[in-house]
């Protein structure tokens, strides 16, 4: 009994081993960059409804430059930034400048009061199934893509920003 169960080791092992090599073999040699997001690649495309119902394609706003941010309202940095957000988009939206503020599907009435509470004027975006946050690939929040008029990724900021640091990052993308 001892052999046979040895036997049965060493088949089950080597199984284990030949589907764990190709998985990583499909993976590293599938030509698919599937990867994170990074500075100079293409962002995901989405189409989502803002408060109003009124949809926001990201395409829509080709040629302009767009800071994506996705937030919550449950998360602290993101709600110290979105004031800040506001400020930067009333100082620069007459310059081309598009803020993009995806919520991470929180109900309709918790954002409709965040957004009157800090009377938010730029888009404020649903991602009811959370469909656009898989797509970026997001770890934590808040997280910011700088997206140039060309349509590539300036910049990937994850984590809160002070208004300086908002308004440094929208100031090169607004020079691009």
């Amino acid at each position: 009994m001892g052999k046979s169960r040895k036997t049965v080791q060493i088949v089950i092992l080597v199984a284990v081993l030949i589907i764990g090599g190709y998985a990583i073999g499909s993976a590293l040699f599938s030509g698919k960059d599937e990867g994170p997001l990074k500075a100079g690649s293409e962002p995901p495309q989405f189409e989502l409804a803002d408060l109003d119902g009124h949809v926001h394609r990201l395409s829509d706003y080709k040629g302009k430059a767009v800071v994506v941010n996705f937030w919550g309202t449950f998360c602290p940095p993101c709600v110290k930034e979105m004031p800040e957000f506001e400020r930067q988009y009333e100082k620069w939206k007459d310059q081309g400048l598009v803020i993009l503020a995806i919520n991470l599907s929180e109900d309709t009435l918790t954002v409709n009061n965040f957004v009157r509470r800090f009377d938010l004027h730029y888009p404020i975006l649903r991602d009811v199934n959370r469909k656009t946050e898989r797509s970026y690939g997001l770890k934590s929040y808040p997280t910011t893509f700088f997206i140039n008029r060309d349509g590539s990724i300036l910049e990937i900021k994850v984590g809160g920003m002070t208004e300086a640091d908002i308004d440094e990052r929208i100031e090169r993308l607004l020079q691009r």
